[in-house]
């Protein structure tokens, strides 16, 4: 029997938070190993989540002509024709560059690569089952960062072609007539806003009454508003009971409200479940939930001290950034190095289009609490640069604490809204007030312009 391998850190899967985490013990000098189930590195962020989604997104935007439709009408397009070949070509080159970079990291600072699936022996052994051997590695701790993978409904009959889960999007070889999205969560949405900016007649299926329930209220009615404009037909308050197979192969989806909807493609986004339950975790002396997720303390050690866990493995908010940010101070912890990072302050960003930001509280958190706020508001429309990109949806709204003036939250949907959070995030951070924005000078044409207009809406409220 081969020797087994001796590391002082073996972290497990290498997306975001393993890649981070491992990163940060080899240069304290650690010796690391990094095991990943998949022949390549980067996990389901790099290979079938954040990265690919966004980059099908914005190859969507750009060969439609979306962004410029506004000014140069709706029959504006640079391509009339796109195929999932056109969307996948600009999708698999930013995933290529991705690769190359996080290889050439884990290359420069030691880091041993081992493919293949892992489970635990005993508390300080893993092994690795490989395609064509298996490996024994023993190490002083662990960190686990193996993520999600979609969630399959036991009751819907998958097939791989009509009918996928969301991580399968981007295998699709063509693009369908008419599509069904079950789940009405941030995949469902952004993937129902993406597929029919490409005039594809999306039907999203939802068992709650509304989406983005973490989310301003009137920022998900404005998104809401701009799907249902485009065509996108919303059922919500409806549970799918089946999903039937049409003599031409196609599907048909069922409600328990004897409604039936027909398509080329179902794609369900129902939610994701953990991947640690494949570990045999409890050979180490850790119990994994009945999803597969990890529990935590505030140091990101499990139940058992030398076994820490990351990233989405260990549920909400289970974005790649704060994924990030968690495998770092879970390696910090374990070398007793103090991490400063505000991960009690986030935010979070919604690739729908038009995109979601946000950060701090919302209106109905603040009224349930009691406390008296004041709102300010820009609109794109109003702002040069938004007429510029022919952006008349966005809008930026902050929330203020009447008393103090504190800076509680910041809204955002529209292009860039996403970049345009950041400013917010660093003067929430600093307990910034109104006053900050009155005082200062934005570089004109921006969006960041909209920060100004929303602070002398405030201020002309508050009197």
């Amino acid at each position: 029997m081969e020797q087994a391998k001796q590391y002082d850190l073996v972290v497990i899967g290498s997306g975001p938070a393993g890649q981070h985490g491992a990163l940060l013990a080899a240069r304290h000098g650690w010796k690391v190993a990094v095991v990943e189930q998949r022949q390549v590195v980067g996990g389901s962020c790099l290979h079938v989540g954040t990265i690919p989604s966004k980059t099908l997104r914005e190859g969507a935007l750009y060969l439609t002509g979306w962004r410029l439709r506004n000014i140069y009408g709706d029959g504006y397009a640079v391509k009339r024709r796109i195929t999932m070949a056109d969307l996948m070509f600009r999708t698999n080159y930013v995933i290529g560059r991705e690769l190359n970079v996080l290889q050439h990291n884990f290359a420069r600072e030691g880091i041993d690569l081992h493919f293949g699936r892992a489970q635990f022996r005993d508390e300080h052994t893993v092994v690795v089952e490989g395609a064509a051997q298996e490996t024994t590695l023993q190490a002083q701790r662990f960190l686990v960062a193996t993520g999600t993978t979609a969630y399959r409904p036991p009751n819907l009959p998958f097939n791989d072609k009509t009918i996928i889960d969301s991580d399968q999007v981007t295998s699709m070889t063509e693009l369908p007539r008419r599509m069904v999205i079950i789940g009405a969560g941030v995949i469902g949405i952004e993937y129902a806003s993406i597929f029919s900016t490409l005039d594809i007649d999306v039907t999203v299926v939802s068992r709650s009454s509304s989406f983005f329930g973490f989310v301003d209220r009137e920022i998900t009615d404005a998104l809401t508003y701009h799907l249902r404009d485009r065509g996108v037909s919303l059922r919500m308050n409806e549970i799918v009971k089946t999903i039937e197979t049409e003599e031409d192969g196609s599907p048909t989806v069922v409600l328990e409200s004897k409604k039936r909807i027909h398509a080329d493609l179902v794609m369900v986004a129902s939610g994701r479940s953990g991947n640690a339950g494949t570990l045999q975790l409890q050979k180490a002396g850790v119990t994994p939930t009945d999803r597969g997720l990890l529990e935590v303390d505030e140091h990101y050690r499990t139940a058992a001290a030398h076994i820490s866990a990351a990233g989405d493995v260990i549920g909400f908010p289970s974005l790649a950034s704060t994924s990030m940010e968690q495998g770092r101070s879970a390696v910090a912890a374990m070398l007793g190095l103090q991490l400063a990072s505000r991960q009690d302050l986030f935010p979070y960003g919604i690739y729908s289009i038009p995109e979601i930001a946000y950060i701090g509280r919302n209106e109905e958190e603040l009224t349930a609490a009691g406390v008296p706020y004041e709102t300010g508001v820009a609109h794109y429309r109003e702002i040069a640069k938004g007429e510029m990109h022919g952006d008349d949806i966005g809008m930026l709204k902050m929330l203020f604490e009447t008393g103090t003036r504190k800076l509680l939250g910041v809204h955002a949907i529209g292009l860039d809204a996403t970049e345009l959070i950041h400013i917010g995030q660093a003067v929430i951070s600093f307990g910034g007030t109104l006053d900050y924005f009155l005082e200062s000078v934005f570089n004109y044409p921006t969006f960041a312009e909209c920060y100004k207009v929303a602070a002398l809406d405030a201020q002309a409220k508050m009197g």
